[in-house]
């Protein structure tokens, strides 16, 4: 039987919305007929074995960030749970994980203490971490100053370095200057071959999740709507968008 990296039984979550008001109104009248909840995730359930890479797909709105957040601990489900088998994991999304007020340098750390990492550990690493973000100057400066294809870099640069059991990518593949893309892309497909590492990407990008993944699930309104088949999925999934 195959060793398994996540098992996600379950899973429901919803968000409350506050409907439109002034804050002057909120303030007179804050009424509970004010506030509704929206449910994201509607009872996902799957499994995902040591070694695969399985994509996700679906339109804006579905559930696919939400999703990767709970799997990273950063959400807690409602109701259901996320079993990651004792393994480390790291997730690849812009806005997560950075103290903006500290220096790309001092994000290292926390991002690695944050993993569970000694700083013997990373201190290791953070030259290679460096020097694969091209970041120079820049890594002593606040991250408040990045642009988003910066943030993209370091991000990714930590993950790749660092290699946690499980990678979580939410689109920072497509974020950033064409050659750091490249050289991004063939740094995850170098991760990909060791079978040791667990591998969920969310992409729009059809042909990226053609070329590396081993299974896509098909996210439909907060349900899992297919899962399986690469090819036939991402079709009738294209299709569906036309």
């Amino acid at each position: 039987m195959d060793e398994l990296s996540i098992e996600v039984k379950n899973v429901h979550l919803s968000y409350r919305i506050l409907k439109k008001y002034s804050i002057k109104k909120i303030y007179k009248s804050f009424k509970k007929e004010n506030i509704k909840n929206k449910e994201v995730l509607k009872g996902i359930s799957f499994s995902v074995k040591k070694g695969e890479i399985v994509g996700i797909v679906g339109n804006n709105g579905c559930g696919k960030s939400t999703l990767l957040r709970t799997i990273a601990g950063i959400i807690s489900p409602d109701i259901g749970e996320v079993d990651l088998k004792g393994n480390t994991i790291s997730l690849l999304a812009l806005g997560v994980g950075f103290n903006e007020e500290l220096t790309g340098y001092e994000n290292i750390f926390l991002s690695g203490m944050l993993l569970g990492m000694t700083k013997k550990e990373i201190n290791e690493k953070i030259d290679k971490i460096i020097e694969f973000s091209e970041l120079n100057e820049y890594i002593e400066k606040p991250v408040r100053t990045y642009s988003s294809g910066m943030r993209s870099k370091l991000a990714f640069s930590i993950t790749a370095i660092l290699e946690t059991d499980i990678i979580l990518i939410d689109e920072v593949l497509s974020v950033g200057d064409i050659k750091f893309k490249e050289k991004s892309y063939n740094k995850m497909k170098e991760l990909i071959l060791d079978k040791s590492k667990t591998v969920l990407i969310v992409s729009h990008d059809i042909e990226v999740l053609k070329e590396i993944c081993d299974r896509v699930i098909w996210i439909d309104d907060g349900n899992i709507k297919k899962i399986g088949n690469v090819n036939e999925i991402l079709e009738e999934y294209k299709n569906s968008n036309r």
